[in-house]
């Protein structure tokens, strides 16, 4: 049974190439666990519409799904540019300016949705469009506008990315933008909000602090993607340790701090969350090729595998699921990757003790051993808040977790984390052994072949009193 069930997630963004009730409906149904609505881009209205249909989908498949804001954050980027196209040439001197409204009539002189002035310093670089455009600033010409000189040939788009790895923001990483989204979406139904540049702990704990103002129940996900985040281990680690759950942002981590730190970084993050029972999200082209074509590359396919093997709760696709030409045959070429991979390795160790919580964290080993000890099918999980689910997950065990809650939106969270299966019922103090016996029954927990019954170790507790104290083996 554990080889039908993936236990790393998938992370799909809804763009253009989704946005509809039906593309919403297979995106999950193909294997999506969650899904990524951008705040970059689209309004609030399509928000709320993308919000129906996924909990729709889910309703529709009888699986809890995870949607997940992400908040566009400092993303500095240039404004729209004449006939969407500029070029440059190497020593070219280009002024980038906050202007609002201002056409840009093809010189040299380019719109910025962001004052830099306020904050760079001459010798600083400065990279645009993703890393494609190198540049160094050469002068503070105003007080909204800076010169730089191009370093290399290229060219630029409407709305690219501006980069600046050395710039010191001053903490400054939730805008007006953000602030308004975040305002309007505690209104919604969203079960994470992903906090862009996060540079430390305190950015995190400033958001927290806003969500549960605003009456939030949704948990927070750092990216991590600046220079300073990653300064130093124990620096990491206090962010991490902050947050929720942690997404490693590939693609701007590049760009600010160097491709070459990013697969160690990667590794570092994946085994910090383990330790700490955090979620980790792996993120940016993971399939990237898959926007024009509908097979991977072999290096994306082993770039998937590796998140895997390094035991990455999910693997998030961004631009080809949101728009891409295959979006659905990339989720499958995905799921496809991840079951093959869980079910042919074995899982790299993490050599540090599971800290979050000691007791918890004692009775979640317990059980994963046991598990593995007596060749269970599957460990239930009994859960309120969803600590004891998430704890048992940080233990990587390979049989299923199926968890059951009273509270949806700790379903919609579980729905990411690491090998969960999350369903709703009304408490009872029996309810995980009620649940296994209704998945046998609807064939969605398989038997052994020649076996008549499953054979599951159920965890829980009475919820009146500490919480998840009992370890029980039953034949359901």
């Amino acid at each position: 049974m554990s080889k039908l069930f993936k236990r790393t997630k998938i992370l799909a963004t809804i763009g253009p190439a989704t946005n509809s009730a039906e593309k919403v409906e297979e995106v999950i149904m193909a294997g999506a666990n969650g899904c990524r609505l951008n705040c970059s881009h689209g309004s609030n209205e399509e928000r709320d519409q993308q919000i129906q249909w996924i909990r729709a989908a889910a309703a529709k498949k009888g699986r809890s799904v995870a949607i997940l804001q992400d908040l566009q954050g400092p993303k500095i980027r240039l404004g729209v540019i004449k006939d969407n196209h500029l070029d440059l040439k190497k020593d070219d001197e280009v002024i980038l300016e906050a202007m609002e409204g201002y056409e840009h009539d093809g010189s040299k002189t380019v719109p910025v949705q962001y004052n830099l002035a306020e904050k760079v310093k001459v010798g600083e670089p400065l990279s645009m469009f993703d890393g494609k455009v190198k540049t160094e600033i050469i002068d503070v010409v105003s007080e909204t506008a800076i010169k730089v000189k191009v370093l290399n040939d290229g060219y630029v788009m409407s709305k690219k990315g501006l980069n600046l790895p050395e710039t010191d923001f001053g903490g400054d990483i939730l805008t007006p933008k953000d602030m308004a989204d975040i305002e309007y979406g505690a209104n919604c139904d969203y079960d994470y909000v992903s906090l862009s540049f996060v540079q430390s702990a305190d950015d995190i704990m400033r958001l927290k602090q806003i969500l549960l103002s605003l009456g939030s129940t949704a948990k927070v996900v750092a990216k991590i993607e600046t220079k300073k985040a990653i300064e130093s281990e124990e620096h990491l680690e206090e962010i991490v340790k902050a947050a929720d759950g942690i997404m490693v942002a590939r693609g701007d981590m590049a760009v600010e701090a160097g491709a070459e730190v990013v697969p160690i970084i990667q590794r570092k993050l994946i085994a910090m969350c383990r330790a700490n029972s955090k979620l980790c999200i792996v993120a940016t082209q993971m399939m990237g090729s898959m926007v024009d074509s509908p097979e991977p590359s072999r290096a994306e396919v082993s770039d998937v595998a590796t998140a895997v093997i390094q035991g990455a709760d999910a693997v998030m696709l961004s631009d080809e699921t949101a728009n891409g030409k295959y979006p659905l045959e990339t989720v499958r070429a995905m799921k496809k990757v991840i079951l093959y991979t869980q079910n042919h390795s074995r899982l790299a160790p993490v050599s540090r003790v599971i800290s979050k919580d000691v007791v918890y964290d004692a009775i979640s080993n317990a059980a994963a051993r046991l598990a593995e000890n007596i060749d269970a099918d599957v460990i239930v999980c009994q859960t309120a808040s969803g600590v004891t689910a998430t704890t048992m997950a940080a233990q990587r065990p390979n049989v299923p977790i199926i968890t059951v809650t009273a509270n949806q939106r700790v379903a919609n969270q579980l729905a990411l984390i690491y090998a969960n299966s999350a369903f709703v019922r009304p408490y009872t103090p029996d309810f995980g052994y009620d649940l296994a016996k209704e998945l046998k029954k609807s064939e969605y927990l398989h038997i052994k072949e020649g076996e008549k019954d499953i054979l599951s170790v159920i965890v829980s507790g009475d919820k009146d009193k500490i919480g998840t104290d009992t370890i029980k083996v039953r034949y359901v």
